[in-house]
């Protein structure tokens, strides 16, 4: 999938000299910068933290809970 990063001048310059001097492509060096990103335990720790608070303070979900009834009442699709 082809997307549009805007990035300061300085930066793509040095990215673009340490891509030609480990002879590989601008595109590969950003894809295994963004993977060692996303695959480092502080990510991941952060990440599955914010997700188990989310889980452990529940959602709101309304007012008025739905009876198992009303959940199940089929509505006629327009």
């Amino acid at each position: 999938m082809k997307t549009t990063v805007d990035l300061p001048d300085a930066l793509l310059q040095r990215v673009k000299i340490a891509a030609a001097e480990r002879r590989t492509t601008l595109k590969k060096l950003v894809i295994e910068g963004l993977e060692h990103v996303i695959s480092s335990p502080e990510f991941v720790d952060t990440v599955r933290g914010e997700a188990l608070a989310r889980f452990r303070r529940g959602f709101h979900l309304g007012e008025n809970p739905l009876s198992r009834e009303a959940a199940h009442e089929r509505h006629p699709v327009s």
